[in-house]
């Protein structure tokens, strides 16, 4: 096996954000493809990609990929989160390289202000993908609107479920990855207060309680501060859970950090010879494994 990387790099082009795939063999050490160049540009909504998310579904034998319908090139930050696209995109593909046209679908409550980060898991219960994201809400009791992360279920990537609230704490959450691991989901979050990375687990998806995650202290990336995009994924040759996490503050690119076990919160940030992320610099994304043959193929693009 072997891992694709989509993200995003509008540092890069000066451009609107667009949609970049980069190809590794052990998930530590990538090359980018495509002569450097998009893979996919966007026609739709505010014309702008960010954070994309690549799943497999074995059931249709495709591929899904899902971003964020936001284009920043004013850096109206504030503006952004308060009336910014509720849809999100998403494409679909049976080879990684041919890819559907674009759709936006609006997933996100009718108060929400944007639609942020989306990703997808197989939710075991349910037997059906779970699809969340952040938005920014002022319910009736906040001061202020604050980010929480809402979600919905699907079959086909097309029809969901009716939205509903997934995570809501004290603080603002956004850029949540789930992960499923030696009987348990693992989601980890920024926590946009502080601006370091949370994790929790549960045997359950979707508990009864929205509160019953058990916290896992996890004293590296807790306490790394200006990080955001975590994404977990296994280093099958190293027998290893890889957390990567976006350096922003100071455009840093991003960070690796490695564990035997989830959690044991025992990670272990890795050396600068120990990685390569290639030579765009490489924003929020995802990571996915692929079948040796597709990285080969990819690899020619």
């Amino acid at each position: 096996m072997a891992y694709l990387f989509s993200y995003f790099s509008s540092a890069e082009s000066g451009d609107l954000e667009k949609i970049w795939f980069a190809v590794s063999r052990d998930g530590l050490h990538w090359q980018d493809i495509n002569n450097k160049e998009p893979i996919i540009e966007s026609t739709l909504g505010t014309k702008g990609i960010r954070d994309p998310f690549i799943v497999y579904d074995d059931k249709t034998k495709k591929y899904y990929m899902l971003a964020t319908d936001l284009e920043t090139s004013e850096g109206n930050w504030g503006e952004y989160v308060k009336t910014g696209s509720r849809s999100i995109r998403i494409w679909d593909s049976e080879d990684l390289i041919n890819w559907s046209d674009e759709r936006l679908v609006e997933v996100a409550v009718e108060n929400a202000g944007c639609a942020w980060a989306p990703e997808a898991v197989f939710c075991k219960e349910k037997d059906s993908w779970f699809v969340f994201w952040a938005s920014c809400v002022k319910e009736e009791d906040d001061e202020n609107p604050k980010q929480r992360i809402y979600g919905a279920f699907t079959d086909d990537f097309i029809t969901f479920s009716p939205t509903f609230k997934f995570i809501d704490k004290e603080v603002d959450v956004i850029d949540t990855n789930i992960v499923w691991s030696n009987g348990y989901y693992y989601r980890i979050s920024k926590d946009e207060t502080i601006k370091a990375i949370m994790i929790e687990r549960s045997p359950v998806l979707i508990p009864e309680n929205i509160d019953d995650w058990e916290v896992v202290e996890a004293e590296v990336p807790n306490n790394f501060l200006g990080l955001e995009g975590p994404e977990v994924y296994y280093l099958r040759e190293q027998k290893k859970w890889c957390l990567i996490a976006d350096q922003y503050w100071g455009n840093k690119g991003y960070l690796p950090m490695v564990t035997d076990d989830l959690g044991s919160g025992d990670f272990r940030v890795l050396n600068p010879d120990e990685y390569d992320f290639g030579e765009l610099k490489k924003r929020h994304g995802g990571v996915i494994e692929i079948p040796d043959e597709l990285y080969s193929i990819l690899l020619k693009l």
